[in-house]
């Protein structure tokens, strides 16, 4: 149920730093794509990116009419869609660069990862909050494990490892919001850790690249180094004020690989510079603390649950992309939330944004 009163609860903070923070990133993507090869307009992305942008901020508004208590009600079925979406992506899948993500439906390739991050946030907060007084024992954790591995699993069978550790994240930020012992928390590391192994004899060979040029990029700077490689020289050539908008010779060069997606943070460090940086991770410090408060303030134990782990996800991606960009993370193909170009992406992070102003909405009970 939606009251209008329950608009003096929006959080007009935490919305006036999305709006700016999509402005930089409509207006850096117009400067890293107009000079790509192949587009019938310079401003094609800019143009695509921008309609996304209102279809996603429509999608914003109608979750706030929607208790977040009833979505937890049809998690069930939310779950289930979710698996359905992922398995469909396996079997019709879209190829873009080695991975089937995308489901081509003709006017929009449609990534259903990105929006099973949102999902998995809903289900996993409804499950936790109906069972966390339960979990006194590691092996009370299984179920939880299990809840969170199938779609993970689906998802690194893309591949999309990326996305598979924004699930890792996710389930450990919200394991440690329901209260439960540290010492189970870290044994799931551990485990997670001695698993590399293992796991590394499944990874694809791009993605073994990706880890190595991570220690060092100079092993390998024609190929899987050269990202990591330009994107430095790009963000050091910023130095305090940057070369200026449109005027970045890395970027307007196309020295940058994925400037428009992926990379956009070099275009960033580049024209705008340290100050430019600054201010945009600025104002991600403030999404992310203004989202901590409403998961603070929340009325109850779910709304907790469910803006802390879309405050979780957004953390960690905005640090992982940011990070790779000066090579202090791998490179994961990870987008930088309301900035990079993408559709999903847009169309998830705002549907994500629009679950923390609903629980912000809702903190209080309305009084008749």
């Amino acid at each position: 149920m939606f009251e209008r009163r329950m608009l003096k609860n929006l959080d007009l903070v935490l919305l006036l730093a999305v709006f700016l923070v999509m402005a930089i990133g409509l207006a850096m993507i117009a400067s890293a794509s107009h000079t790509l090869s192949g587009n019938t307009s310079p401003y094609y992305y800019v143009k695509r990116q921008a309609m996304m942008m209102g279809v996603g901020l429509i999608i914003m508004a109608l979750v706030l009419t929607i208790d977040y208590h009833t979505m937890a009600h049809y998690a069930v079925y939310l779950y289930i869609a979710n698996i359905a979406m992922l398995l469909a992506v396996l079997l019709v899948p879209a190829e873009a660069k080695g991975a089937g993500r995308w489901i081509d439906l003709g006017f929009f390739r449609l990534q259903p990862s990105e929006f099973a991050k949102v999902f998995l946030i809903i289900t996993l907060a409804n499950f936790l909050a109906k069972t966390m007084g339960d979990m006194t024992t590691l092996m009370d954790l299984v179920p939880v494990l299990i809840h969170v591995a199938l779609p993970m699993v689906l998802i690194m069978a893309q591949p999309d490892l990326g996305t598979s550790l924004v699930f890792v994240a996710i389930l450990l930020g919200l394991l440690f919001l329901t209260g439960i012992k540290m010492q189970y928390i870290f044994t799931l590391i551990l485990a997670g850790g001695a698993s590399l192994p293992i796991l590394w004899k499944y990874l694809k060979d791009y993605q073994k690249n990706r880890l190595l040029v991570f220690l060092d990029p100079n092993i390998d700077p024609t190929g899987s180094g050269y990202h990591v490689i330009q994107s430095m020289i790009a963000i050091g050539s910023g130095r305090m004020l940057g070369q200026g908008f449109l005027a970045g010779p890395q970027n307007q060069l196309n020295f940058i690989p994925e400037q428009h997606t992926d990379f956009i943070y070099s275009v960033v460090g580049e024209e705008l510079g340290f100050l430019g940086a600054g201010l945009l991770l600025l104002l991600y410090f403030i999404i992310i603390y203004r989202g901590i408060r409403i998961a603070i303030n929340a009325r109850d134990m779910l709304g907790t649950i469910m803006a802390g782990g879309v405050v979780t996800m957004l953390l960690f991606q905005v640090m992982v992309n940011v990070g790779m960009t000066i090579c202090i993370m791998p490179i994961t193909g990870l987008p930088l939330p309301l900035l990079s170009y993408g559709g999903s992406s847009l169309l998830s992070t705002l549907l994500a944004i629009g679950l923390l102003l609903n629980v912000g909405m809702r903190r209080q009970k309305i009084l008749f």
